[in-house]
């Protein structure tokens, strides 16, 4: 059975960076990562306990394994990873509805296991993401890359809304923003 929860222990946040290093783009072929969809930013346990001290991620577990994950990152954790500091930058020049995106969560990483792909995890890590950290913050925003379908079109299924392009590394990725109190105002 899966159980969705925080990340509390150390042991969960190496099973994080297991399946982490599992989906990297530079780790997978072409066309496991055009199929599948691929993760690009690298972490390391020292970054992931900073992350964990600010908002503990969110993790899928099927026993102890655990199977797939949603990392929340806040701006001034985010800053100290230069990807995510460069997310975060360019979060900052984006307006939506008229104002400066503000009081926002980022999703640091999502990914789930290859073996559970089409459980509808994804769908699920994201609620639970909202239901822990909505109460707290207005946005959830991250970056998908454009060549990363797959995901993008998950995170259009959740209700994110692309605001913004940027390019990184060569690679275009599009700035994708969740309004959780609009969605929250949809649901009442």
């Amino acid at each position: 059975m899966i159980t969705l929860q925080l990340v509390s222990t150390k042991k969960e946040m190496q099973g994080v960076l297991a399946l982490q290093q599992a989906n990297l783009r530079k780790n997978i072929t072409q066309e496991e990562a055009d199929a599948q969809g691929f993760l690009m930013a690298e972490y390391d346990l020292t970054f992931l306990e900073l992350l964990h001290r600010a908002s503990p991620g969110i993790i899928a577990k099927d026993g102890e394994q655990v199977v797939g994950y949603s990392l929340v990152a806040l701006p001034e954790t985010a800053r100290h990873h230069d990807l995510l500091a460069d997310l975060v930058e360019n979060i900052e020049r984006c307006i939506f509805d008229g104002k400066p995106v503000e009081n926002y969560a980022i999703v640091a990483q999502l990914c789930v296991s290859k073996e559970y792909r089409g459980q509808d995890l994804v769908q699920k890590l994201y609620g639970s993401f909202r239901d822990h950290y909505a109460d707290q913050y207005t946005f959830c925003v991250t970056d998908v890359a454009q060549a990363n379908h797959r995901s993008l079109k998950a995170h259009k299924k959740r209700g994110f809304q692309v605001i913004d392009t940027l390019d990184y590394g060569g690679i275009g990725w599009d700035i994708v923003l969740w309004d959780w109190h609009k969605k929250a105002a949809q649901e009442s």
